[in-house]
């Protein structure tokens, strides 16, 4: 912070490309009073948790179907390879297509990018279910849900967090992306229009903001591990030491 604020002071960085640190939080300080800050605050809020919440649902029910059933498993795997690797930024001309540049089309991003961290990370734990409890639970005749909730869930639990913590991430990224590129409302759409406006230090201002919100939703996403989780071993060595 030292170095922002005496550097363009000191002449070595022209303000016009990066003012002052105070300059940036006085801006911030000004757009904070305003309503719209606001509600684009809302708005990106409110599409990062849409979207986590559908792609965290999402890619639990269908890793625990696929990674069940060990053909479909088998059958999907390429698909899952094939799509995966796909960057969310490609579909923005489709998500414009379909949905224009409205809210939905950042959604769609949103989805599609922390899906495949969730899907992925569940697929894992179900392969990761000990042969034996499963062979037991199969023996004893357990229903479809009884097995999932007694034998499966417990060992993907753990995997499920992790990806909910590397989907939460990724969310807010494609949320911001999406804001910043299709001009959906938002805290990204605010960035550009700073940006093209030559508004810069309100367009750092905001950019200082995201950062600050991608520290509480990390910050966030591990203390929810650690809650979820505070029965597993590995949470409770970090407990103790």
């Amino acid at each position: 912070m030292a170095a922002v604020e005496l550097a363009p002071r000191a002449g070595l960085v022209q303000r016009r490309y990066l003012p002052p640190f105070s300059t940036m939080v006085s801006s911030l300080a000004d757009q904070a009073g305003t309503g719209a800050f606001w509600r684009a605050l809302l708005d990106t809020l409110r599409g990062w948790a849409t979207g986590l919440a559908i792609a965290l649902a999402a890619g639990v029910v269908l890793g625990i179907a696929i990674g069940g059933v060990p053909l479909l498993r088998a059958a999907l795997a390429s698909t899952i390879e094939f799509l995966r690797p796909i960057p969310s930024v490609a579909l923005i001309p489709l998500a414009v297509l379909l949905y224009g540049t409205g809210a939905r089309s950042t959604l769609l991003l949103v989805v599609y990018a922390s899906f495949w961290q969730v899907l992925v990370q569940v697929l894992y734990g179900v392969r990761d279910v000990d042969p034996v409890a499963r062979e037991t639970a199969r023996s004893y005749r357990f229903r479809t849900l009884t097995r999932v909730r007694t034998v499966i869930w417990p060992t993907a639990l753990p995997y499920v967090m992790t990806g909910f913590r590397l989907g939460a991430a990724v969310a807010l990224i494609l949320e911001i992306t999406g804001e910043l590129v299709i001009g959906s409302p938002g805290l990204g759409e605010r960035i550009a229009v700073a940006q093209t406006s030559g508004a810069v230090d309100a367009m750092y201002a905001l950019v200082i903001v995201v950062g600050l919100i991608g520290v509480a939703v990390n910050l966030l996403a591990r203390a929810t591990e650690r809650r979820v989780l505070r029965w597993h071993p590995s949470v409770r060595r970090e407990a103790v030491a």
